[in-house]
């Protein structure tokens, strides 16, 4: 074990790991609709990393998620609730990136409204069962 130290350990968030099917067709899916370029893919199709500034966005397959730890994680749905995460694409046209979002086959959950923080904010599920939501800036 570490010793304890008076001095926390300073951390940041690296990426955020969506599980698919399909990492290159989900990768190229927000590549296509939302304009996040493809950075990096792993052979084999396992894993795709989008080029979304500090903090990247990846699709991971099931498989590699149940070779990462045993029973591996629970796939999202395409109906019913969202699961317990979502991720938030920030646009200034959130009433575009919304119609933009639904022409390309997400699945309307809330209509772009004004929030009481100053956002404008919508919500759709992508075609792999993830929460997303367009927002503008905070």
């Amino acid at each position: 074990m570490r010793p304890m130290t008076s001095e926390p350990i300073t951390m940041r968030l690296g990426w955020v790991i969506v599980y698919v099917d399909d990492p290159p067709a989900a990768a190229a899916f927000y590549e296509r609709t939302f304009g996040l370029p493809v950075e990096f893919s792993a052979p084999g199709g396992t894993y795709t990393q989008l080029d979304t500034g500090p903090t990247k966005l990846a699709f991971a397959s099931y498989t590699l998620g149940e070779k990462n730890f045993a029973g591996g994680v629970r796939r999202a749905a395409l109906e019913g609730q969202p699961p317990n995460v979502e991720i938030t694409l920030v646009a200034d046209d959130v009433e575009g990136a919304y119609a933009q979002a639904l022409e390309a086959g997400c699945a309307a959950l809330a209509e772009p409204e004004d929030k009481p923080q100053g956002q404008r904010v919508a919500y759709v599920r992508d075609p792999f069962g993830t929460l997303v939501e367009l927002a503008t800036p905070l």
